[in-house]
């Protein structure tokens, strides 16, 4: 397991300091403090996940062991595995994503026959590193055996192709073509990728962290809401 001193090590290993650049915003554009409110003085610093070492403890050993039987080619589809406050995360090559989920679901050791959820993250702060800021996660869970895991696979937005998992999972339908919607993670194979929540036409991906925040002004009971960034000036 890691902990906090691990990671604080780990982040000045890799930093030395946190440059401003990567200093973690409030909403808003609130800068210095970190928060939404601009009172409480928080601030964060970029988070950093480590790989965990084995054992990794809970039903988690007995689910890798499952998997590495059931995919041979586990150990190049593994970029790292992170077990933090009690869950398991398997960070993946995407070229690797459909076989281990087809291994996942099927092998009768494994069973993980819910894909509960697709979502995104935008980790704009790694986009000077690796690059690769945009992960597609993916959430399953074994009824079988009553266990889950997550599996994570992330990109660039120069090339944010991911396959998709509608061939194995039908429910991750409309949870791809929201994350695409939001985030612009592209899932390739996907029957119908077309926008759910904003409009046809829309321009961008809103959840993206260097999405303008912009807005609509919105008309409620005869007043008008402005856009977030009008409400109030933080600089």
């Amino acid at each position: 397991m890691t902990t906090d001193d691990d990671r604080e090590t780990r982040l000045a290993e890799m930093t030395g300091s946190i440059p401003e650049s990567q200093q973690r915003p409030g909403m808003f554009g609130v800068t210095g403090t970190g928060d939404t409110s601009g009172f409480s003085g928080l601030q964060r610093q970029p988070w950093i996940e480590l790989p965990s070492q084995r054992p990794y403890g809970s039903y988690f050993d007995e689910v890798m062991d499952a998997l590495g039987a059931a995919y041979p080619n586990l150990d190049a589809a593994i970029r790292k595995v992170v077990v933090d406050r009690g869950e398991l995360t398997v960070h993946l090559r995407r070229e690797h994503l459909l076989g281990v989920a087809k291994a996942l679901r099927d092998d009768s050791a494994l069973r993980f026959e819910l894909l509960s959820a697709v979502s995104g993250v935008d980790y704009l702060v790694r986009e000077g590193a690796d690059g690769e800021r945009l992960h597609s996660v993916y959430h399953l869970t074994s009824m079988t055996y009553r266990r889950r895991i997550r599996l994570e696979v992330s990109v660039t937005t120069a090339d944010p192709h991911v396959p998709s998992v509608t061939g194995l999972y039908p429910t991750a339908d409309w949870q791809e073509r929201e994350t695409w919607d939001l985030l612009g993670i592209i899932y390739d194979g996907h029957p119908a990728l077309t926008r759910v929540l904003m409009p046809d036409d829309w321009e961008g991906h809103p959840q993206r962290k260097d999405y303008p925040l912009g807005g609509v002004p919105v008309e409620y009971k005869g007043a008008t809401i402005p856009p977030p960034d009008e409400r109030r000036v933080y600089r």
